[in-house]
């Protein structure tokens, strides 16, 4: 089992990608939580951070093998070559790594309170998901706007387990100033998840919001999405402001919309077939990043 959950990993979950997405991804938006809350004034990287890291690093583990299982089928026939879908894992042994990677996880989370809780909830929420579509088959996953929706919540609750870390850290009680860094982290995420469907040229039975709305539409909905992070990432770092909740580094927020305006270009005026990925992604992993940096850069250090 053990050598068949290697090849796993390395077909489904190849480390060079998803580790740097993972720890960027855990330290950038517990970067924009402070970013958010003008009370944190002071505020540098430390242990609960790099829990944190490695915790995403295992979560996206377990949730992409919660997908792989959810999307055996259709990975069959329009996949076949990924590792569940060609036989090299059985789904026991991702069952398997699921209940390890749960227990492990929450063991090293221990003892941090809120943060424990929201992670539970998390992981709980992502095996309701999970049980659901294996005994009732719903949400089907050709109704891909109703599946994105129930997927939805395993996002917001993983980024609310960051929130929880930083009041744990800081040991200030919640605030709404939480909703708006929510809003910039799900709406960055959500670019990707749009613009990494589009196509001119949909494969049959192919799973997209194409379908829904069109190629034009579902690349100006990403668009639109990465615009709406990214002016609700400068309205909380107000770089043209003054005050403790300004930051004259909140500017550097703006520059990952390069990658939009490439995959922009690409898309409609040199008509590609579909939306690059890698611009995307760009995107997303420059978000993280450079939140990172401007609180590295705008607040004190703790």
């Amino acid at each position: 089992m053990i050598t068949r959950l290697g090849r796993y990993v390395l077909g489904s979950y190849p480390p060079a990608f998803y580790l740097p997405y993972g720890v960027s991804w855990a330290l950038g938006v517990t970067a924009l939580f402070t970013l958010a809350d003008p009370r944190v004034t002071a505020w540098s990287l430390d242990g609960g951070a790099a829990v944190a890291a490695l915790t995403f690093a295992v979560d996206l583990l377990l949730m992409r093998a919660v997908d792989d299982i959810r999307d055996l089928d259709y990975d069959r026939e329009h996949n076949p070559g990924r590792p569940l879908a060609s036989g090299a894992v059985r789904v026991s042994d991702l069952v398997v790594l699921i209940v390890v990677g749960v227990v492990a996880v929450l063991a090293l989370n221990a003892g941090r309170g809120v943060a424990l809780v929201a992670l539970a909830a998390q992981l709980g929420y992502a095996l309701l998901v999970l049980v659901v579509d294996q005994r009732w088959h719903w949400p089907s996953g050709d109704a891909i706007a109703l599946s994105a929706w129930v997927s939805f919540p395993v996002q917001v609750l993983i980024n609310l387990y960051l929130y929880a870390g930083v009041l744990n850290q800081t040991g200030l009680a919640p605030s709404w100033h939480a909703v708006p860094a929510l809003v910039v982290a799900s709406t960055a995420f959500l670019h990707l998840e749009y613009a990494r469907k589009v196509t001119r040229d949909l494969r049959p039975g192919e799973r997209s919001y194409v379908v829904l709305w069109g190629a034009d539409r579902t690349a100006v909905t990403a668009v639109i999405s990465a615009v709406v992070s990214v002016v609700v990432a400068l309205a909380l770092t107000r770089p043209w402001g003054t005050g403790p909740a300004a930051s004259p580094w909140g500017w550097l927020v703006v520059l990952p919309l390069a990658f939009v305006a490439f995959g922009a270009d690409r898309f409609w005026r040199a008509r590609t077939v579909r939306w690059p990925l890698l611009a995307a992604v760009a995107f997303l992993l420059t978000s993280f990043l450079l939140y990172l940096v401007v609180a590295l850069l705008g607040k004190d250090v703790a």
